[in-house]
C-alpha cells in the first residue's frame, strides 16, 4: 500500500500531543501556520499552553542536529518513539516508520475566490492544496478536529479525515454493561461436575465450567429473570481457563436489608451496591441516565462505610466545573465554599438520605451536623500531588474528563481508599469531547476484567414519572 501524507491542522497536535507517532507507515506536514499557531498559544499557565510546550519540545527533538537539506527530505520519527497500541498504534515496541515534513517553501498555488482573507485556516488549507498538487500520485488528506475546516476542504476539493486515533471504541454500544441474562439452559449446559460450598459470609459458592465461562469477566454479573425482577444474581469472582467461580450476591431491594435507610428498586441498582459495599473492590464506574440513581446509591454506601462501619475515614466528592449555560463568574469563600454551587447533586441526594425514618428536626439537624464534617468537597483543579489515604471518593459527572484527567484523579488513590466514577455519556459539556472519547468510557474499557473493579449501567430511571416520560420523548 502507498504511503499516504497528512497535512496536520493545529487542533489534532493540541488535541493528542503524541499524534505525531499515530499514523504508522504514513508520512507527515506540517505547514509554518501551525507552529506559529503553537507558539502563540505556548504563554501561560493554562493546560493548553502547556500542551503547546509539549508539542514544540517533541519537534524541536525531532529537528535537533539537522540541517535544512534534511528537513526538506522529511524527518524519520525515531525508533525511540513508541506508538500506543490501546490509541490505533501497533504493537509495543514497533516504532513508527513514516517521515515528518515541515513547509519549507512558500506556496505557489492560489485558493478559490470565494475564500478570501488571510485565515490561518485558509493557509493550512491552501498548503493542503499545494501538497496536492505537488504530489499527484499520492493520496493527500488534510486532518483537523475542525468541522468547518473540513467542510471549506471538502468544496475546494482537498480529502479531509477527522483525527479519530483517541477513540476507545468505534461504537458505544460495545461498552459492556456490566451485567448479562443467563440462558434457560444454563445448568444443563454448566452443571456437569460444579461444585458448589458456602464462603465466610456465608454466601453460596459456585465452580463450574461450559461454553458461557470464554465471554464472563471478573466482577461481571449474571443473572436469571423471573417476573418479579428478582431470581437468582450471581458475580463472577475469577476466571481460571475455562472454569468460573460464582458467587450469589446480596439482595438489597425492599424487604431486606437496607443501606442507610434506602433499598435498591431494581436489578441494576441491586448490581450497583453490591460493588460499593464490596471491601474487595478498589474502582467503580457506574453509567446512567438523569434520575436513575447514581448519586443517591453512592452517597448511601458512603456513609454506611464512614460512619456506621468505620472501614473509611471520610467521603470526598469531586466534579469538573463546566457550566450548562453561561458561567456564573468567580465566586467568592473558600475552596469548599466555592464548590458548593457545583454540588447541588450532592445536597438534594443528602437531603433524601438524612430524612429517612420519623427523626424531628433536632435529630437531623445534628445529622447534618456530623455529615458536614465526613463529607468533603473538592475542586479538581488542586488534586495533582495529593495522596488520598482510607478515603471514599466520588468523582461526579465524570463524562465530562479526558482521559490524562481521569488517569491523574485515580492515581491520587492511596492504600485503603475506594474511588467511583459517576456519568452520563449522553450529557457530555466538554467542547472536543464525545461519547467514544470521553474519560470516563475510557477507564470503563480498559478497567474491564480486574479483578478489583467493577462496573454496572442503570437502565431504568426511578426519579418520577415525569423524569422518566422526559428521558424517553426528549
Amino acid at each position: 500500500m502507498k504511503k499516504k501524507i497528512f497535512v496536520l491542522d493545529t487542533n489534532v497536535l493540541m488535541h493528542d500531543p503524541s499524534s505525531l507517532f499515530r499514523f504508522e507507515e504514513h508520512d507527515l506536514f506540517i505547514p509554518m501556520v501551525v507552529l506559529e499557531e503553537l507558539d502563540g498559544l505556548k504563554k501561560g499557565t493554562s493546560d493548553t499552553a502547556r500542551t503547546a510546550r509539549q508539542v514544540s519540545r517533541q519537534l524541536d527533538e525531532l529537528v535537533a542536529n539537522k540541517n535544512h537539506a534534511q528537513i526538506e527530505k522529511g524527518l524519520p520519527i525515531p525508533s525511540g518513539i513508541r506508538k500506543n497500541p490501546a490509541l490505533g498504534g501497533g504493537k509495543v515496541g514497533e516504532p513508527a516508520s513514516g517521515r515528518l515534513f515541515f513547509q519549507t517553501t512558500p506556496t505557489e498555488t492560489s485558493l478559490p475566490g470565494i475564500l478570501p482573507g488571510n485565515k490561518p485556516d485558509n493557509s493550512i488549507l491552501l498548503t493542503a492544496l499545494a501538497v496536492q498538487q505537488k504530489n499527484p500520485g499520492r493520496k493527500v488528506a488534510l486532518v483537523s478536529k475542525d468541522i468547518n475546516l473540513r467542510l471549506k476542504a471538502a468544496i475546494v476539493g482537498v480529502h479531509t479525515e477527522d483525527y479519530h486515533n483517541d477513540q476507545v471504541l468505534e461504537d458505544l454500544d460495545l461498552l459492556p454493561a456490566g451485567y448479562t441474562e443467563l440462558t434457560e439452559d444454563f445448568w444443563q449446559t454448566h452443571g456437569d461436575k460444579m461444585e458448589s460450598w458456602q464462603d465466610e459470609r456465608g454466601r453460596a459458592c459456585y465452580k463450574l465450567q461450559g461454553p458461557g465461562v470464554k465471554e464472563w469477566y471478573s466482577n461481571q454479573f449474571l443473572y436469571m429473570a423471573d417476573g418479579d425482577d428478582r431470581g437468582l444474581e450471581l458475580s463472577v469472582q475469577s476466571i481460571d481457563d475455562d472454569k468460573a467461580k460464582l458467587r450469589v450476591i446480596r439482595d438489597y431491594r425492599v424487604g431486606k436489608t437496607p443501606v442507610w435507610g434506602i433499598h435498591a428498586k431494581n436489578r441494576e441498582q441491586n448490581f450497583a451496591l453490591n460493588l460499593l459495599l464490596d471491601p474487595d473492590i478498589d474502582f467503580v464506574t457506574i453509567l446512567g441516565t438523569a434520575g436513575t440513581g447514581k448519586t443517591l446509591l453512592t452517597l448511601a454506601a458512603g456513609l454506611a462505610q464512614v460512619l456506621d462501619e468505620p472501614r473509611y475515614r471520610e467521603i470526598i466528592m469531586t466534579r469538573v466545573t463546566v457550566p450548562l449555560g453561561d458561567d456564573i463568574g468567580f465566586l467568592p469563600g473558600t475552596e469548599e465554599e466555592k464548590m458548593t454551587p457545583w454540588m447541588g447533586a450532592l445536597m438534594d441526594n443528602l437531603e433524601v438520605l438524612t430524612q429517612q425514618g420519623s427523626a424531628g428536626d433536632w435529630e437531623r439537624a445534628a445529622t447534618n451536623d456530623l455529615l458536614s464534617k465526613r463529607i468533603k468537597i473538592r475542586s479538581l483543579n488542586f488534586m495533582r500531588g495529593r495522596t488520598f489515604l482510607n478515603r471514599f471518593v466520588i468523582i461526579d459527572e465524570a463524562q465530562n474528563l479526558t482521559s490524562k484527567q481521569m488517569k491523574t484523579l485515580i492515581t491520587r488513590c492511596g492504600p485503603g481508599s475506594k474511588m467511583i466514577c459517576l456519568g452520563n455519556l449522553t450529557q457530555i459539556d466538554t467542547p472536543y469531547l464525545s461519547e467514544t472519547t470521553s474519560g470516563l468510557t475510557y477507564v470503563v474499557d480498559r478497567f474491564r476484567g480486574w479483578a478489583h473493579g467493577g462496573h454496572v449501567t442503570l437502565a431504568r430511571g426511578e426519579r418520577s414519572r415525569l423524569a422518566a416520560h422526559a428521558s424517553d420523548v426528549l
